[in-house]
């Protein structure tokens, strides 16, 4: 997150509207991988800041990477996130309001390996058994993509 720290050293913990992307990284049994964050404590996708020069679709790549050792070799634009519940204080108090572009990949390659720095746990999860402590930003972009499995499975 380069350019965000960068910036924070000028504006302090002051709200930023803050451009970033999330992968909904899904395996062969139709389970969904959360990382455990250091920051909060909770459950969350892969994802991050945008960087300067990059695409949504290059950060959400190189978050998925970064954070889980896993390559993605094919996503495709889920959906994207704005407004006040995407809202978010850290635990630190720094502000963002969020702008989310959140990706879906199925087709992914490499070995799992946390982030040390961002990433306490890796974990698929079945969606019937997400847990309860989701990161806030997080949270409607799975319930959106869970209910819409849970749609498709009663067709």
């Amino acid at each position: 997150m380069g350019y965000i720290m960068e910036l924070r050293k000028i504006v302090g913990s002051r709200p930023l509207i803050m451009a970033g992307a999330a992968v909904l990284l899904i395996n062969e049994k139709n389970e969904l991988l959360l990382q455990l964050r250091k920051d909060n404590n909770c459950w969350g996708l892969a994802g991050g800041a945008l960087e300067f020069g990059e695409t949504l679709e290059q950060t959400a790549m190189r978050e998925l990477f970064e954070e889980t050792g896993l390559i993605a070799n094919k996503i495709k634009l889920f959906n994207v996130y704005s407004g006040e519940n995407f809202h978010y204080t850290y635990p630190h108090g720094d502000e963002v309001y969020n702008v989310i572009s959140a990706y879906i990949c199925s087709d992914y390659e490499g070995v799992m390996k946390r982030d040390g720095k961002e990433v306490q746990e890796l974990k698929f999860f079945k969606f019937a058994e997400l847990p309860h402590n989701i990161s806030p930003p997080d949270a409607p972009i799975i319930n959106e993509y869970s209910k819409g499995i849970s749609i498709l499975a009663t067709l």
